[in-house]
């Protein structure tokens, strides 16, 4: 049982949704991220997905694109990625952590190692976003029998045919994309997620997380209430962006996981 199933039976006993948030490792730099990242439990996360920087992250919209970009430039790599993890787990051995990003740096590493390393660094799962259910044997299969979640992506494009495919082997939980696009691009409704996340809660019994375009307390309230709960990112990373003070920017995050758990 990783942290990540541990966590959503908690939040399952006590009739709570789940809050999860994302935020780039390295942006605006190791130590701004770090400091952000050890802010979020006490925030209200229940989940923390961290972005591996990527020269070409194809589901991610211009806010976390630039900021990808700008822990490149700082000199983030997949080495410094890690280290942070490591650094988080020595005040903080409960929140579940999710590495989330392309396949390339992983692949370029090599996967028996990156998967060693992940588990020793205190990773619970990865989101890679660009190997599909006929690759499972690449990364999925391999990264579960050593103890990580793979946690599958579905949109407004899985239809009933190609759904079991994407559930057959994913596990923690499934990250429902709620709109048709990258991160970032439009403001997703409730009314119009609510029989997709239906649909999906149908075929599993995994938890769904509703994804993509969150950004008031509001909408997170919303989601949250018609799924397991929801994830927000890019309204996190833009306040980095904007160069937002450690404690506004954990601030609007209490916001954000205030209103997804009264969902």
């Amino acid at each position: 049982m990783t942290r990540i199933d541990k966590k959503f039976a908690t939040l399952r006993a006590s009739g709570k949704k789940a809050f999860v948030s994302y935020i780039m490792a390295g942006d605006p730099d190791v130590a701004g991220s770090l400091a952000v990242m050890k802010g979020l439990p006490a925030a209200g996360v229940d989940i923390i997905e961290l972005g591996m920087p990527f020269t070409d992250p194809m589901a991610d919209g211009p806010t976390i694109q630039r900021a990808g970009q700008r822990a490149l430039e700082g000199g983030m790599t997949l080495d410094k990625t890690l280290a942070m993890v490591t650094e988080f787990r020595k005040t903080d051995d409960a929140t579940p952590i999710v590495l989330m990003g392309y396949y390339n740096p992983i692949y370029a590493r090599g996967v028996d190692r990156f998967l060693d390393q992940a588990k020793a660094a205190g990773i619970d799962g990865l989101i890679v976003v660009d190997l599909p259910p006929e690759e499972d044997a690449e990364l999925c299969i391999p990264a579960q029998a050593a103890g990580l979640n793979f946690i599958r992506l579905a949109t407004p494009t899985t239809d009933n045919k190609r759904l079991p495919k994407v559930l057959q082997n994913t596990s923690g939980f499934v990250y429902y994309v709620s709109i048709t696009g990258i991160t970032g691009a439009a403001t997703p409704q409730a009314t119009d997620v609510a029989p997709e996340v239906a649909r999906i809660k149908s075929q599993t019994d995994l938890p769904v997380i509703v994804g993509f375009g969150i950004t008031p307390p509001e909408a997170a309230e919303a989601m949250a209430s018609i799924a397991d709960g929801c994830v927000v990112g890019s309204a996190i990373v833009k306040d980095i962006a904007d160069g937002k003070p450690v404690a506004e920017v954990l601030a609007r995050v209490a916001s954000l996981a205030a209103g997804a758990h009264r969902g």
